[in-house]
């Protein structure tokens, strides 16, 4: 199982989002090249890098800053946030990105995932938000009417690489991730889970570590380790384990 660091951008600086309210922003770092090569340096394999700005806008904002961060670490690096056309897609890819997480273009435009899936094989995540078990969409600011285990399924038909789930009433709560909706999704949906959303501690990797035959191949470390709740290097020897 493989550990992400997040890194999420807003105004060009590393921040956490309670719940992905932007009334509650805390501010990390305002170096996030340091920030990337600090997750490296204690041994992550891959870096999740998040334009805040442009999931809330629809656009990439923090572009350069994403560049900067790609040419400035030996990791491959998965993007998301503001990804909405093919053009933005391919930008990022050729530019080096492992992988991109698309969002509600995902479920608003299907032939979208299945055009880039087929050009970009293996590159392509698609990013299910819920509450309750239905999609959030628009930087959660509404939940659509859809099942998400059924998005799941939809998605694993176009040809997307894996999943990045996320249940957004734990996000940025250090309350644990929803083990159980998560275990659901990896066995259902027929793709490949990464979990995201609430994990504060190394017994919350254990568990989810014990999922893996289940198909949760990887989880999102967001404010927990910038809170040092946990020592990131610790976690990623058990994770790989």
């Amino acid at each position: 199982m493989i550990l992400y660091p997040a890194i999420d951008l807003k105004d060009g600086q590393v921040v956490r989002l309670k719940q992905g309210r932007f009334d509650e922003v805390t501010v990390y770092s305002e170096d996030p090249l340091a920030m990337a090569e600090q997750w490296v340096a204690a041994g992550a394999e891959w870096l999740h890098v998040v334009d805040l700005n442009g999931a809330l806008e629809g656009k990439p904002v923090n572009t350069s800053v994403i560049e900067t961060i790609m040419q400035g670490v030996e990791v491959p690096v998965q993007i998301g946030g503001g990804i909405r056309s093919q053009d933005t897609a391919e930008i990022y890819l050729t530019l080096g990105a492992g992988r991109i997480v698309l969002g509600t273009k995902a479920l608003e435009e299907p032939a979208l995932v299945e055009a880039l899936a087929k050009e970009f094989p293996d590159r392509i995540a698609v990013g299910i938000d819920a509450k309750d078990g239905k999609v959030a969409v628009r930087g959660w600011k509404e939940t659509a009417d859809q099942n998400a285990v059924e998005v799941g399924k939809q998605l694993a038909a176009l040809g997307a690489a894996c999943i990045i789930y996320t249940d957004i009433t734990r996000d940025g709560m250090l309350t644990g991730p929803n083990f159980e909706a998560t275990q659901t999704m990896a066995r259902e949906s027929g793709l490949p889970v990464i979990a995201s959303g609430g994990i504060a501690s190394i017994d919350d990797i254990k568990r989810l570590k014990e999922m893996e035959s289940d198909g949760v191949v990887g989880a999102i470390l967001g404010r927990s380790i910038y809170e040092n709740k946990f020592d990131l290097t610790e976690a990623i020897k058990l994770a790989s384990s």
